[in-house]
């Protein structure tokens, strides 16, 4: 395949601008696989500085699965209404409201997890391994271990995506802000079940 080849494949895979995709291809010495690794990161490292700016504007997604016995309101935040009827915005919201139908997240970050919620989570915890005879060291660091991964199980941005499990929902949407050169953020959503 020739360089003009890579570089437009690689520009419809990543819908990058066509200047970044072409470093990037350089970058790589014409690896493919490696030229989408280096946007990735470079992508990351453009949007690092927009992370100040305000996700004032977005749109509110709603999924209604299984004739109406399940159903999801999602709001994701972006700064620009341009960005927010684009294509691969609209996407993005669809993607993690079926998402959210199918893994049934608790909260959108580790953060926002309530310590109280925590507390009774802990306490079942220290009655698993009351009993356990190991030393109060080990018990603080396996209570630590299972209270850090429950934390990332009920946690939107740290589940493993559905349709692809090699990546969380933050990897998707950081992937998507790379791409659009904008902040993104998921504001709130909701999951109701009958």
């Amino acid at each position: 395949m020739d360089n003009k080849e890579q570089l437009k494949q690689l520009r419809e895979e990543t819908g990058i601008p066509m200047m970044e995709c072409k470093k990037a291809l350089d970058e790589a010495n014409n690896d493919l696989k490696r030229a989408k690794e280096i946007l990735r990161e470079k992508g990351k490292e453009m949007t690092k500085g927009r992370e100040g700016r305000s996700a004032s504007k977005g749109i509110v997604e709603a999924y209604i699965h299984g004739e109406g016995k399940l159903g999801v309101l999602l709001q994701l935040n972006c700064e620009s209404d341009f960005v927010a009827k684009s294509d691969d915005f609209k996407k993005l919201a669809h993607d993690i409201a079926l998402h959210i139908a199918a893994a049934r997240p608790l909260f959108v970050s580790t953060d926002d997890i309530p310590e109280e919620f925590l507390d009774g989570e802990k306490k079942i915890y220290q009655k698993q391994i009351a009993d356990s005879g190991k030393p109060q060291e080990i018990v603080n660091k396996i209570l630590e271990g299972k209270l850090n991964k429950y934390k990332e199980e009920v946690s939107l941005l740290n589940q493993p995506w559905i349709k692809d499990t090699s990546k969380t929902i933050q990897d998707l949407i950081d992937e998507v802000k790379a791409k659009i050169g904008e902040k993104i953020e998921v504001g709130k959503f909701a999951r109701y079940e009958i």
